[in-house]
Parts: structure tokens; C-alpha cells; sequence
């Protein structure tokens, strides 16, 4: 009992202290208010702030209640300005949505503690520790919970309810290497101080009663010391010393044992704490590595605490979450463990997927009730999913749930008709609610309304249901699939009749684009075993016709294909012979950077022209660099199929150049290029080059030379070469990259040899998938990059902001937005996608930038498969007749073509029999003329 009113005095005290601390602020504000009425106006204006504040941040919470941000803001002004009931509000309000923090759980505590008076304000203090110990294993909780439960340890039955929240604290962070400790330490003190209250007075014998309390007391603390000094802790020498020191009897041998084999695991796990001590956050690598280590290791407990560690410090990584939860789904199996990391980890990472999925079929595992799991779908359709596809998942794990509940056995029942309402509901959803955001349904292949097929097929025997289902799956565009076809004919085989698996496959032959062989062939041995020889006939004639046009079509795209590849090969031949009439025309010695500018001038010319024969219809942007002929050259060289204009060449090499001043030449050094920068996008107007760019270049370290690059007119060519003292100073140009030099953006890149390196490549964005990254487009021209942060950093830490510019340095409407983790890239794209900017709506997503080449390459090989009639650029006319005379037309029709595994094909003009003369049309005929 006297520990009981002990521990209830010291939180009177703690409360009277803390009373008396706001009587003496009241007293200062009184003795303050002789100064004036500035102040209290002043604090008059800061509390109609802080309101105006609150009901803004309560506004934006009614129309997005997912902003984590915003609950925190609201919690803190709330608390500031001691509104305890609409604070109480806020916090229950954000810990349904989200698991609270230790600081905030903290904070909530302590203040919940400082009003409880009665008896059952206690109890709801209680009920408050209960939900704060379930959001994360955090020792300090645990610690608060228990002394304040000492508080009430005068109550009936108050001595063993502490002990049984002191039990369940070691069982929870008893583990915790660098913090168990403590609990350790605080249940011990408490079980010293009820010792010290049943202690005998001196002098005095205690009855047989108070001297087994007294043994029992002992034996307990006894026990706590070794069950302590058994379990793998930081600073246990101190803790044998204690017992040492405590205990009257020398320590039992097994005791002993059972310490050095905790001290032998200490030293095991003292590497992996000592990397999370002197890690900085977010400390993924190491807890990795600690968590594979207790994997090994195997025991469940400790796996535990290290996965509960982890957590706390990075509960916005879905994938730690998944492989917990994974863990616990296959080795504890414990109902309310598993069910509880399941249900914290969709609150943490709400946007995932796949954690709502395992959270559904862990609480189906468990037999929870229905209502329960339909409730927690329900939460995953309002979780906000960046993509289109994970709704398909989410109701593809739903529908397999309800479709296991239904007894197909019965005719009809509740269970029946509640899965056809969600297969009914999960399509409309998919149309109105997803393609509406995200422009597509999610299920292009229609795997929903399959799975909704092949349930009415086999499990209820209603094929007529099985076959609309596949009408509505062809009408979205499937047809054109073979896959697709042999899907439905393989239901149809399975549980439908030959009639209708013979009208499928001719539907198919029909219709199918990809691979029609297959298909023909399916309908070919279909009527080899059940069909009739009129139906074996027909389907002779059916697949014989498809294949024909097929077979016609393919040769005609090889052709096409032929013809490209021919193009191709001139323009190269074109770009050889124009660079060997310029080397013949400037036989001078090469002057300082020459040779890199032409190497370059050759690799623009070379990707200009592999940019034009892809995109035939892009706009080339390169005026900026062409004030001298060069660029007259180079649309000369490559034009429309490649090939050099004959009066242009001719004109210019009738003309001699005019007699320039001949510019000092310094030839380039390759052994100096780790100390040398490249610099180019330089404006050609600039004044002085080599004076400007010394300025620019002075802060990064002592510049040996600049060696700018002139046309022989003498003209500033916009580009230069920077040569350092030092290698430092040129890894520190490097990072002024992009830079802005009169209005336009200074391109700085490495000095490599590209003719001994020809790999290297100056790009320093990634082209794949960067989940912490975002692409904003929309943006209006006139956006900063400070307007930009200023709208981002509100859903996390930015590290970085690039504004997409061309190279004259005008800005495209396009930024990207790097944030420290995926957690907070995800939810800027779910608060900020579609927003306004200056009346612009700007579209966010994750910046995953496509495979351009190899896109375009699929496209121009599906697109061959197809012939296209091309007009001019104001389309068809009225007459195609053509104004240039028959016998000038120039075909360049190769004899024979390539197919796609690399054997000559021959055409129809000449897929005569071996031995046979060619027929030769009246191309061939135009051809010998010409060259007569």
C-alpha cells in the first residue's frame, strides 16, 4: 500500500507542479498587462490567425481526409492553442486513418493523464495506452503505460494488473537490445518497492503468513534478475553486478550458464546494432542485413522485435511490411499478431496493393466474418491506387473470395447472387470510376468478365451467361487476338457443343491479326475429327483465303521494308561521300578543338538523320546551331530519302571560300582530358568568349586555357573547351551544368575522345522506372521552380527540382520532382494530379519515361503489316492521276526480300517454278530504257 500511495503522490505532485507552473504564468500575464493593450491586440490578431488556420485545415481535411500533413498541422495549432475537445477530435479522428507516431502517441498521453481524476477517466486513459501499444512496439510507451498504471495500484486488484502490463511489456520490447532494458529495470524497482512495504520492523518476528509474503516477494525478484540476465542485452555486466550485489546467496550455476551464452549472443549481435548506431536513417541496408541474420538464427521472437524495429523507423516501405506479414501468414499463424500487422501495414502504405490483398486473404485464413472483410475492401476502393491496374487486382481478390464462399451444389443461394452483384458492380466500377481518372479501365484483356465466364460455365452449367460474356470480351477489341479465340473455344470445347466451337474458330480465321496460322490450324484438326466433308471443305477454303491475304500482305510490308533499308543505305553512302568533299576541301592543319567538332558535327548529322527516317514528321530543332553553311549542308545531305541535292552541292563547289584570317591553332591534348570540360549551347553572339568564360569558370579553380572554337569566317561556333590546372576544378565545372549564360542553358560534359571511347555517353538522368521520382506536365511557360516547390514540399522532402528547357533555354511545360522515398512521391501524385496552375491543369505521375526506339520500332513494324495510300500534306485530292510521264517513273523494287527468320523470300512478280524465265513487268522495262 505504500508503494501504492507512493506512486499516486508523485502524480499529484507532478499535476500540482504542473498547476502551479500556469498560476505563476497567469500572475506574469497580470503583472504584464500595466505595459499596455499592444500585446493583448497583438495575441488577439495571432489567435484569429491560428483559428482562421483551423478551420482551413479542417476544410481541407473534409475533402481529402488522407492528408497526413494536414492532421499533424491541425493537432499541433489545436494544442497550441488548448482546444482539448476539438483536439481529443483530431487525434481520434487521425488515429482511425492512420497509426500514430511515438511523439504524437506521447503527446496525446500526457495530456489525457493531466485531466484524469476519477475512476473511470482513468479507464479511458487505459483503453488509450491499449490502442498506442498496437500502432508500434515502442519501449518508451510501454514504460509510460506501466508507471502510470502504478497510479492506481491502491485500487482492488491494482498490484497485479501493473504486474500483467509489466509481463506483456517484456513479452513485447523485452527483447529490444538497446532498450529492454529499461522495462527490465522499471518492473524490478517496482517489485523492490512492494518488498520494502512487507519488510518486518527491526526487532520484530514476522508470523508465518508475512514470512511466506516475504519469501514469495524475494522469489520474485529473484526471478526477474535471471530472466534478465538470460536474455541477450547491452550493459548486462552491470546487471550480474547488481544481482550479485542484492542477492544474499551466491548465483546458482545455471544462472551463470544461462549469462554467458546471452554475453556469446551479444557479441554476435553487437555488428548489426553497431551499423544501426552509426547508420543515418532511413537505416534500410542494415536492418536488412540484422533481419536476414534473425532469420537464420530462427527464433520467432527476435525475428520479431527486428522486424517491429525496422518498422518503426520506416513504416512507409510497403515492401518491408509485405515480407512481415509474409512471415507471419507462414511460420506464427497467431490470429490477432498476424491480423494486427495486417492491418497497420494498409494503414502505413495504403497505396499498396498488394498489402491490401494479403490483408483480405489473411482475414479469410483467420474466419473472420463476412461483414468485417466486405468492410475492409471497401477501405482498399477508397485507398487511392496510382495505377489502373491495381483496382483490377483488388477486385479480382475480392471476387475470388465471394466466389469461394458459394456452394455451386445448390441451385440458387445468398452467396450466388452476392458474387453475380459484384462481378456486375466490379465492371461498372471499372468503366466509370477508373477509366475516368486514369483513362483505361485497368483490364484491357477483360480478365474479370473471363473469370466471370468460366464461373458460369463449369461451376453453374450456363453457357448461354459464358457466351454473352465472351460477345461483350471480343467487342473491347479482342478479336484481333488469337489467344483470346482459343480461350473461348476451349470453354466452348470443355463445356459447350462442336456447333458453336465451329462457328468461334470461323469467327476467329476471320478475325485474327497476330498469328492466324495457329488459329486455322486449330479449326483444320477440329474438322479432321468431328466435322462433315462440307464442313472439312469449307474450312479448307476459309483458312486457304486468310491465309493468301496474309501471305499478301506480308510480302507486300517486306517490300516496304526493302525499300527503307535501301534508303538507309544511301543516305549512308550519301554521308560518307559529303564528309570525305569536306575533308577535300579543308586540307589545312587542324586548329585547337577542330577535330572534336567535326567528330561531333559527323554524330549530329548521324542522329539527325536516324531522327528523320523514324520520325519523318518531327520538326528538326537545331536553328540555334546553324549560323554558318553547316546547316545548309546538312539538310542538303540527308533531305527526304538521303539524298544530296546536285545544284546546291554543285553551286558550292563552284564557289571559293572568301580569304579569311586564319585563327591560332592549338592542337588538342588527349592526355589532359580528365583535367579538361567540354562546353557548348554557348550563345554565338557572345562577346569575348574566352574573357566570359574564364568569369564563369574562376570559382571552381585555377584554368590553364580556354580554347574557343571558331568558324573560318571567324564567328564564335558556341561551344569551348575549358582546361584546368587541377582535376578538381573540372569535376566542379561539371556540376554547373545547365547552368543559365545569357538567357540560354550551358551545356557541361566530360572532354572524351569519342573515337577511343566510343561508348560514352553525357546523360545524367535515369530513362527507367524511379518510383521517388515525379513527372509533371501541363505546366504553364511562365511556372518557377520556386512556384513549383512551394506546391510540392507540402507532401514530403524534395530533393531535387529540373525544370525541362530546350536549348535555347525557354522552358516546355515539363518539370521533374524528386522526393526522398516512393511514400511520398505516391501521395503527391494522389493529392496534386489535376490541379490548377494558373489556369493550367497540370497531369502528375511517377516518372517511368518509355523506351522510345524500341517503341517506335514495334509500331513501324505493325504498321508494315497494313498498306497505306500517303498524300500530300492537305490530303486527298480530287484526282490521283499522275502529272510525271509512265516512262519516267523509277521503281526500286528489290527481286527478292527477306523474311523474319532471314531466308530470301521471292515476290509475286516472281514466284515463278525453278528454270523459268522471270516475267518482267513494266517497271522492269522503264529501268533497261533508262539505263540504255
Amino acid at each position: 500500500m505504500a508503494a501504492a500511495e507512493h506512486g499516486k503522490e508523485r502524480e499529484n505532485q507532478g499535476l500540482r507542479g504542473e498547476e502551479g507552473e500556469e498560476e505563476m504564468e497567469e500572475e506574469e500575464r497580470g503583472d504584464g498587462s500595466s505595459e499596455g493593450t499592444g500585446q493583448s491586440s497583438s495575441d488577439e490578431e495571432d489567435e484569429k490567425e491560428n483559428e482562421a488556420e483551423i478551420q482551413r485545415l479542417e476544410e481541407q481535411l473534409s475533402i481529402n481526409a488522407f492528408d497526413y500533413n494536414c492532421h499533424v498541422d491541425l493537432i499541433k495549432l489545436l494544442r497550441q492553442e488548448g482546444e482539448l475537445d476539438r483536439l481529443r477530435r483530431a487525434r481520434q479522428k487521425m488515429s482511425e486513418l492512420f497509426p500514430l507516431t511515438e511523439e504524437i502517441w506521447l503527446d496525446w498521453l500526457k495530456d489525457e493523464m493531466k485531466i484524469a481524476e476519477d475512476d473511470s477517466s482513468r479507464e479511458a486513459v487505459y483503453e488509450l495506452f491499449e490502442k498506442a501499444v498496437k500502432d508500434y512496439i515502442c519501449p518508451e510507451i510501454w514504460l509510460e503505460y506501466a508507471q502510470y498504471s502504478i497510479g492506481g495500484m491502491g485500487e482492488e486488484g491494482g498490484i497485479a494488473k501493473v504486474r500483467t502490463i509489466f509481463d506483456r511489456a517484456l513479452t513485447a520490447v523485452g527483447l529490444h537490445m538497446t532498450k529492454g532494458s529499461t522495462i527490465w529495470d522499471a518492473y524490478r524497482e517496482f517489485e523492490n518497492a512492494i518488498l520494502g512495504t512487507i519488510q518486518p520492523l527491526p526487532g520484530t518476528i514476522p508470523s508465518a503468513e508475512q514470512q511466506q509474503m516475504l519469501n514469495t516477494q524475494l522469489e520474485r525478484i529473484h526471478t526477474l534478475f535471471r530472466r534478465q540476465l538470460g536474455v541477450p542485452l547491452l550493459d548486462m555486466a552491470s546487471t550480474y553486478a547488481e544481482y550479485e550485489e542484492w542477492s544474499e546467496e551466491p548465483i546458482p550455476e545455471t544462472v551463470n550458464q544461462n549469462y554467458m551464452k546471452a554475453i556469446k549472443q551479444v557479441d554476435k549481435y553487437k555488428p548489426y546494432e553497431e551499423a544501426l548506431l552509426t547508420a543515418e536513417m532511413p537505416k534500410m541496408a542494415e536492418y536488412q542485413a540484422y533481419i536476414d541474420f534473425e532469420l537464420k538464427e530462427g527464433d520467432p521472437a527476435r525475428i520479431q522485435i527486428i522486424f517491429e524495429r525496422a518498422l518503426a523507423d520506416n513504416c512507409l516501405v510497403p515492401d518491408l511490411w509485405a515480407r512481415y506479414t509474409q512471415y507471419l501468414d507462414r511460420q506464427l499463424k497467431m490470429k490477432e499478431l498476424v491480423l494486427g500487422a495486417h492491418d497497420r501495414a494498409v494503414r502505413n502504405c495504403p497505396w499498396t496493393v498488394g498489402l491490401w490483398k494479403s490483408y483480405i486473404l489473411a482475414l479469410e485464413r483467420h474466419c473472420v466474418d463476412h461483414s468485417t472483410i466486405t468492410e475492409t475492401f471497401e477501405k482498399a476502393l477508397n485507398a487511392g491506387f496510382i495505377q489502373a491496374t491495381d483496382y483490377v487486382e483488388i477486385w479480382q481478390s475480392y471476387l475470388d473470395y465471394l466466389r469461394r464462399r458459394v456452394d455451386f451444389t445448390k441451385d440458387s443461394s445468398k452467396e450466388h447472387e452476392e458474387l453475380r452483384a459484384a462481378f456486375v458492380r466490379a465492371l461498372d466500377y471499372l468503366k466509370q470510376e477508373v477509366e475516368e481518372r486514369f483513362s483505361e479501365s485497368g483490364d484491357p484483356t477483360c480478365s474479370i468478365m473471363q473469370n466471370w465466364a468460366r464461373i458460369e460455365a463449369r461451376n453453374c452449367n450456363n453457357m448461354q451467361k459464358a457466351r454473352e460474356l465472351w460477345d461483350s470480351i471480343m467487342t473491347k477489341g479482342n478479336s484481333k487476338f488469337a489467344n483470346m479465340w482459343l480461350e473461348y473455344y476451349n470453354l466452348e470445347r470443355a463445356h459447350g457443343d462442336t456447333q458453336h466451337c465451329r462457328k468461334a474458330l470461323h469467327r476467329a480465321v476471320q478475325c485474327t491479326v497476330d498469328y492466324p496460322e495457329h488459329v486455322c490450324d486449330v479449326l483444320l484438326a477440329l474438322e479432321r475429327t468431328e466435322g462433315s466433308l462440307e464442313d472439312w471443305d469449307a474450312a479448307v477454303i476459309k483458312t486457304e483465303t486468310k491465309l493468301s491475304r496474309v501471305n499478301e500482305q506480308r510480302a507486300k510490308a517486306a517490300v516496304k521494308q526493302a525499300i527503307l533499308d535501301r534508303q538507309e543505305e544511301e543516305k549512308a553512302e550519301q554521308r560518307k561521300k559529303t564528309r570525305a568533299e569536306k575533308k577535300a576541301k579543308k586540307p589545312k592543319k587542324a586548329k585547337p578543338g577542330d577535330k572534336r567538332k567535326a567528330e561531333d558535327e559527323e554524330e549530329d548529322e548521324e542522329e539527325w538523320g536516324e531522327e528523320a527516317a523514324e520520325q519523318p514528321s518531327k520538326k528538326h530543332r537545331r536553328e540555334e546551331q546553324s549560323e554558318d553553311n553547316e546547316a545548309e549542308e546538312m539538310e542538303t545531305e540527308t533531305g527526304l530519302f538521303g539524298r544530296s541535292t546536285s545544284f546546291t552541292s554543285q553551286a558550292r563547289s563552284k564557289q571559293k571560300p572568301p580569304a579569311t584570317k586564319e585563327q591560332p591553332r592549338i592542337l588538342h591534348n588527349p592526355n589532359k582530358e580528365n583535367i579538361t570540360v567540354f562546353v557548348s549551347n554557348l550563345p554565338y553572339n557572345l562577346p569575348d568568349p574566352e574573357k566570359q568564360l574564364k568569369k564563369v569558370f574562376s570559382s571552381c579553380g585555377e584554368i590553364s586555357q580556354v580554347r574557343v572554337v571558331y568558324t573560318n569566317k571567324g564567328t564564335f561556333r558556341g561551344y569551348c573547351y575549358v582546361e584546368f590546372t587541377e582535376e578538381k576544378g573540372a569535376l566542379d565545372a561539371l556540376k554547373m551544368d545547365r547552368q543559365e549564360m545569357k538567357g540560354r542553358p550551358m551545356f557541361v560534359s566530360p572532354c572524351v575522345d569519342k573515337n577511343r571511347n566510343p561508348e560514352f555517353k553525357v546523360f545524367k538522368y535515369s530513362t527507367a522506372l524511379e518510383k521517388h521520382k515525379l513527372f509533371v506536365s501541363g505546366l504553364p511557360f511562365s511556372c518557377t521552380k520556386e512556384e513549383l516547390e512551394e506546391m510540392f514540399k507540402e507532401h514530403g522532402t524534395i530533393k531535387q527540382i529540373r525544370l525541362v528547357t530546350n536549348r535555347s533555354g525557354k522552358p516546355k511545360g515539363l518539370a521533374y520532382v524528386e522526393y526522398e522515398n516512393e511514400a511520398q512521391a505516391s501521395q503527391a501524385v494522389l493529392k496534386l494530379d489535376g490541379t490548377q496552375i494558373k489556369d493550367n491543369t497540370i497531369k502528375v505521375a511517377i516518372s517511368n519515361p518509355p523506351a522510345r526506339k524500341q517503341q517506335e520500332s514495334q509500331e513501324a513494324a505493325r504498321s508494315a503489316m497494313i498498306p497505306r495510300q500517303t498524300y500530300g500534306a492537305r490530303g486527298k485530292g480530287r484526282t490521283q492521276v499522275a502529272l510525271l510521264p509512265r516512262s519516267l517513273h523509277r521503281q526500286n523494287t528489290p527481286s527478292t526480300t527477306k523474311t523474319e527468320n532471314g531466308t530470301p523470300q521471292t515476290t509475286e512478280a516472281s514466284s515463278g517454278a525453278e528454270g523459268e524465265p522471270r516475267k518482267m513487268s513494266n517497271a522492269d522495262f522503264a529501268r533497261m530504257l533508262l539505263q540504255k
